[in-house]
């Protein structure tokens, strides 16, 4: 029957039948006068792009698209704007964090300190009673223009008597004195195992509690913070995907994360999908999250999920469903990547207990991540994956590490050879400083080795880390590929191991689609791919290093749909709802901070 219909449609397409019956195809969306970089070596630059559905129908000049105006078409003069794929972050926690983003005073991109605090006691000032001001990562005291963290004096100042918590990445955190009230932490409260309760010469806690290195007493102190209702946390996450959308975003990778349980934390993204209401790409993986209980909690989750099958915005055509196990997987194999302490002597019963988890995920072709920062780690790490490649071949499954800052180039022949990638992130850019401190400004040089990743042909992709450990902003992600300085301008980089912009701009693209197979319809584009596109503020390849910090887009595309509109371009988008509570900080300050 398959032959028969074929030929069928061989015939008409011979006979002319075909073109008899069906005009030229119209475009739906025509985006003309763009300097386009398509990212497509066989068309590398362009001046106007038409979509038609989710895909791109042509890329070419201004004339050639021309012909594919149509009475339905709308047209888009892009001004000359710069117009490149949609960018794709390969690991940040979108779905944990869209759940608490209205709740977030960010202090993402602020530059001096005295303003910091300021928006603190701002922010103290119309937060109600019974809820929290907290800064939750994203920051680091280097952006400052005084080059310091806040001191708790300072913190207690502005904020009073309503409780505050401020999160630096998995580091430290400051309690101020009415949050530790509210908490219940005196002088009697134990420090956990891996956290320090920091106490003063009186015996009473400062409020400074610190990872040393187990970020463990950060993530259950901030869990124990109130929640926003389910209508709050329904926008919160609406807002949060539009803000990544204003940067450019288009597609993300759900690394899970602690305290974000399966299914329960879940519900508001798939209320969302439900409803048509992603802008975004969000494939997801499961995180462990019950030490010793791990083997167990996969096993649930295979048993009962579909690799692949999820909700899906059925409207949109966009991918939300499982998509493998990690970035935990068992809790001994966390080498947390607080760099201002001494890196942490993994457990040795993490061998047998990671190879039971990943044997069942290769058995059952699951996908998975892994959480690696050091190559003492790594090393161990790859013991174990090539053990069960002896006994049950990995054969193409898809596997990646992610961070590997310290990966040796023997450990990335190991991984190439095993036919892993490597998600990068730019915590160097928030940690830069505190690793040289700590192992010195040669060993930073190539921290973590991007350049010989891509020498060796390792499938790499780009992402953040946000919301905690680092900033959502995937421009402070390309700004550090191609200078190699941190967000406070230390230079950390060795020129070595420096990429070119065209290069950083397929690690946020076509790199992250790569290491979950979907390279082959995004992150170019051209005739067939996905119309997942952004225009933006100023042109990437032209602007200033430093002001790439300022880039974002003024028109974001997701499936052939515009998402996100400012400017002259904010009619073609769907209006922006108000942040709620009305108390928000978004709602005052937004998300990532310009100048």
């Amino acid at each position: 029957m398959r032959h028969l219909i074929f030929s069928f449609a061989w015939w008409i397409a011979s006979t002319g039948l075909a073109a008899q019956t069906a005009g030229p195809a119209q475009a739906d969306l025509l985006i003309l006068n763009a300097k386009i970089a398509t990212l497509d070596p066989a068309q590398p630059e362009a001046e106007a792009i038409a979509i038609a559905g989710n895909t791109i129908l042509k890329v070419g000049s201004n004339t050639e698209l021309a012909a594919l105006r149509g009475p339905n078409t709308r047209t888009v003069d892009a001004g000359g704007r710069r117009l490149i794929p949609g960018l794709f972050d390969s690991h940040l926690h979108v779905i944990r964090g869209g759940r608490f983003y209205n709740a977030e005073l960010r202090w993402d991109g602020v530059r001096s300190l005295s303003r910091a605090l300021q928006m603190l006691r701002e922010q103290a000032r119309r937060t109600p009673p019974g809820q929290w001001v907290r800064v939750v990562g994203g920051w680091s005291p280097y952006q400052f223009a005084e080059k310091r963290f806040p001191t708790l004096a300072e913190i207690n100042k502005a904020t009073g008597n309503v409780p505050a918590f401020i999160l630096y990445l998995y580091g430290h955190a400051y309690v101020n004195q009415a949050g530790l009230q509210k908490l219940g932490i005196d002088e009697n409260t134990p420090s956990p195992t891996g956290g320090l309760i920091e106490k003063g010469a009186d015996g009473k806690p400062t409020g400074l509690l610190v990872a040393e290195p187990n970020a463990f007493l950060l993530y259950s102190t901030l869990a124990r913070l109130p929640e926003l209702s389910e209508a709050e946390k329904f926008n919160s996450t609406r807002r949060f995907m539009l803000e990544l959308n204003r940067l450019g975003l288009t597609a993300v990778m759900d690394a899970g994360g602690g305290f974000q349980n399966f299914p329960d934390d879940y519900g508001i993204t798939d209320s969302l999908c439900s409803v048509n209401g992603l802008t975004l790409r969000l494939p997801y993986y499961l995180f462990a999250q019950k030490a010793g209980r791990e083997l167990d909690d996969y096993g649930r989750w295979i048993r009962s999920v579909e690799i692949e099958q999820g909700c899906d915005d059925h409207e949109h055509g966009l991918e939300y469903y499982v998509q493998g196990g990690g970035e935990n997987l068992v809790a001994s194999a966390a080498d947390f990547e607080n760099f201002d302490q001494p890196r942490p002597e993994l457990s040795p019963a993490m061998e047998g207990q990671l190879k039971a988890v990943l044997s069942l995920l290769v058995k059952n072709r699951w996908p998975f991540r892994i959480h690696a920062t050091y190559n003492e780690s790594i090393t161990r790490f790859l013991n174990v994956i090539e053990e069960i490649n002896r006994d049950t071949p990995l054969d193409g499954l898809l596997w990646f590490f992610d961070h590997a800052e310290t990966i040796s180039e023997e450990n990335l022949r190991r991984v190439k050879a095993l036919g892993g990638g490597i998600a990068v992130q730019y915590r160097m850019a928030f940690q830069g400083e505190s690793f040289i401190r700590r192992y010195g400004k040669k060993a930073a040089e190539a921290t973590p080795p991007v350049k010989k990743m891509l020498d060796l042909g390792i499938p790499v992709g780009m992402g953040s880390d946000g919301t905690r450990v680092s900033s959502f902003n995937p421009w402070i992600g390309l700004y550090w590929l191609t200078t190699g300085k941190t967000v406070g301008g230390t230079a950390h980089t060795g020129p070595q191991n420096l990429l070119d912009r065209h290069t950083a701009l397929r690690l946020y693209t076509q790199g992250s689609a790569q290491l979950v197979g979907l390279h082959k319809d995004r992150g170019m584009l051209k005739a067939g791919y996905l119309a997942d596109l952004c225009l933006l503020s100023d042109d990437y390849f032209q602007v200033r290093d430093e002001d790439m910090l300022q880039l974002e887009s003024v028109l974001t595309i997701v499936d052939g749909k515009v998402v996100y509109g400012a400017g002259a371009f904010s009619h073609l988008a769907p209006p922006i709802p108000e942040a709620i509570p009305a108390w928000s900080p978004v709602n005052f300050y937004g998300g990532y901070q310009k100048k």
